[in-house]
């Protein structure tokens, strides 16, 4: 039986229904915002680049994918975290307009999400302190402070903002930090508050999602009963960087809206998330996959296993020379714009010739089968059968989506050849990275650029 809940905010409106299924909770809702179109939920939002779905320009967005919302990272834009001269702080506008908007020049029916930090991130070198984060601008690892991350939320005008929260990707916090993330979490939320609120009855221009950080609800139980008692009513969801720790929120604020920043790797990843109640995923398994040249190919649900009991893959690896005479679009039955105009063989030649049409083709694919993917599951909430759709997917499916055998479009310190996200354990300390370089003149360039900055560190 479903349970319907109505949140209301300053900002924004969540229309959520509740339905019980083999003791998961399962939500399906529809999320709106005064001058941006419904979204119905669950939904994904593309993590961006500069403001971009990667590959592919705003326009094509619009009219060739489902994307309704998109996730920005604020350390995409900062060169030195307090420079007021950066282009995207003077950008023209009017006094109501955003400028993160105007800037990245997206259309004005979609969803502007902005978070501190890349999804998912790179793992920083350095702790966070009292009053800062660290995060990985254009120039290298820099602190972003509580107040200048107030003063950009205030300057850009996003539509929702992601609190900051003391928690490092990829780190155990030790027993000392525990006691600590809590309280700076709970001061930078208090911060950020305060940055938001207007005079008068006029709304604030940005909706905040407060942070839930990944540890035990009594490690953190002073920052929830605050945030609970004297924070709720200034904030308009949640954020979560662990989808289990949906446990840890307050009973009086499980109808508001969660975002999830967990880093997923594929569709089984998402399904977990959606089983654990997230409202809101930023996959990034998708412009990854498609960096790397693979095609998605599952869907949800499944209507019949297939007919030799072997599993299926996710996706398939374009970079076979098998598809070089392939004259089949990438997914037979699939309606987007690379299918229903192109075969395998085109895209095949396109990677084969390092032209740039062959990701952006890849992209406008798997943003559409992720579209119809986020349909699926909608509708398997809706009609009750998600659980058991959920168990024949798992069933039907390869656990991780094929390797690649090919190299991707970009290439530098963050992303290898391959699109694959390179370990900084990877890299000895004090040792200079070496960006991918693919001819020799570009090889003699580094190094007579490298060479005074080796001779300073005694590596020469």
């Amino acid at each position: 039986m479903a349970v319907e809940n109505t949140f209301t905010s300053a900002t924004l409106g969540f229309d959520l229904s509740e339905v019980s299924s083999s003791g998961c909770i399962l939500r399906r809702g529809r999320l709106s915002l005064k001058g941006r179109e419904p979204i119905d939920t669950p939904c994904y939002l593309p993590p961006s680049s500069r403001g971009c779905v990667p590959h592919i320009t705003q326009d094509t967005a619009r009219s060739n994918t489902g994307i309704k919302g998109i996730y920005i990272a604020l350390e995409d834009f900062l060169e030195k975290v307090n420079d007021q001269d950066l282009p995207i702080y003077n950008t023209p506008t009017s006094p109501e307009q955003s400028r993160l908007r105007q800037f990245t020049a997206l259309q004005h029916h979609v969803l502007l999400v902005m978070g501190p930090r890349r999804q998912p991130p790179v793992q920083a070198r350095t702790a966070n302190t009292d009053t800062s984060i660290v995060i990985q601008t254009s120039l290298g690892f820099s602190s972003l402070r509580s107040d200048d991350y107030v003063g950009a939320v205030q300057k850009l005008k996003p539509d929702i903002v992601l609190g900051l929260a003391d928690y490092e990707h990829m780190k155990r916090p030790g027993v000392k930090r525990l006691e600590k993330m809590g309280d700076r979490t709970l001061s930078w939320t208090q911060d950020m508050v305060a940055g938001l609120r207007v005079d008068g009855d006029r709304s604030p221009d940005t909706a905040l999602f407060a942070p839930i950080l990944p540890i035990e609800a009594g490690q953190q139980s002073y920052y929830l009963d605050l945030l609970k008692e004297d924070l709720a009513d200034q904030t308009s969801g949640l954020v979560l960087f662990d989808a289990a720790s949906v446990d840890a929120v307050p009973a009086d604020m499980r109808h508001m809206p969660r975002l999830s920043l967990t880093e997923i790797h594929g569709p089984l990843g998402v399904l977990d998330q959606i089983a654990f109640g997230v409202d809101i995923i930023v996959p990034s398994f998708v412009g990854e996959a498609t960096d790397a040249g693979l095609a998605l190919t599952f869907v949800f649900p499944i209507y019949g296993r297939p007919a030799n009991g072997r599993r299926q893959q996710l996706g398939i690896n374009m970079w076979s020379k098998g598809y070089d005479a392939d004259l089949s679009p990438i997914a037979d039955g699939c309606k987007c714009y690379t299918c229903s105009n192109h075969h395998r063989a085109f895209v095949r030649h396109l990677l084969d010739a390092k032209e740039m049409l062959a990701w952006v083709l890849l992209q406008m694919h798997n943003l559409h089968v992720m579209d119809v993917f986020f349909d699926g599951i909608r509708g398997s909430i809706s009609t009750g059968t998600f659980e058991s759709d959920r168990q024949v997917f798992e069933e039907s499916y390869e656990p991780e989506l094929p390797a690649s055998t090919g190299p991707g479009p970009r290439a530098n310190r963050v992303t290898g050849s391959e699109g694959i996200k390179s370990s900084p354990e990877q890299q000895s300390p004090g040792e200079i990275p070496k960006p991918i370089v693919h001819s020799k003149m570009r090889q003699k360039n580094w190094q007579r650029l490298a060479r005074p900055l080796l001779l300073s560190t005694g590596k020469v």
